[in-house]
């Protein structure tokens, strides 16, 4: 295996996060051996799961027989440098989790909770997916989506500028222009 992007040779991890929520779906499909199986096909050596509030434990693996080298933590007080060292994050439909990986340039799927009321994060997610910055996937359709992916067919998320909702608001306010 070639150097993964953090340069730690033959090293490649998926992330997984829920942030502070119970996502027990997202963690037990990770935790299927269809899906580690499907990882270690696609390359990935490791897996390391926020698994948030909830109460499903996945099973722990040090890949030492040529499996997935599976830990699993709840809560960080910074996800960013896990985010940083993955390969592959697979998250929650939050938003925070959402920019925040992709405003470091990581290939991302993003698992929308189908047992959430009311889910404007799948709006956000399935947006975000049609204009290729990310994939996006329900638990039953994991495993296929990452099957599927082409990371290379991903388009990076540029940030908009604020700058001219910004004038414009001042000016509106009555506010001098710099």
């Amino acid at each position: 295996m070639g150097e993964s992007q953090d340069g730690v040779k033959g090293k490649r991890m998926v992330f997984v996060t829920v942030g502070t929520t119970c996502f027990d779906a997202l963690v037990k499909v990770v935790d299927s051996q269809e899906v580690k199986d499907e990882l270690l096909r696609r390359g990935y050596t490791d897996l390391l799961i926020q698994m948030g509030r909830g109460s499903y434990l996945p099973t722990k693996s040090t890949g030492d027989d040529g499996s997935l080298a599976v830990d699993y933590f709840t809560f960080s007080s910074s996800i960013a440098d896990h985010l940083r060292s993955a390969s592959l994050v697979i998250s929650h439909a939050g938003s925070g989790s959402i920019f925040e990986t992709l405003q470091l340039g990581k290939p991302l799927i993003v698992v929308v909770n189908e047992d959430l009321m009311d889910n404007h994060q799948s709006e956000l997610a399935e947006e975000l997916a049609e204009r290729q910055h990310l994939y996006c996937a329900r638990p039953p359709t994991l495993c296929q989506t990452i099957a599927g992916m082409d990371l290379k067919s991903l388009v990076p998320y540029c940030p908009g500028d604020a700058t001219p909702v910004a004038k414009l608001i001042n000016r509106f306010l009555g506010f001098p222009e710099d």
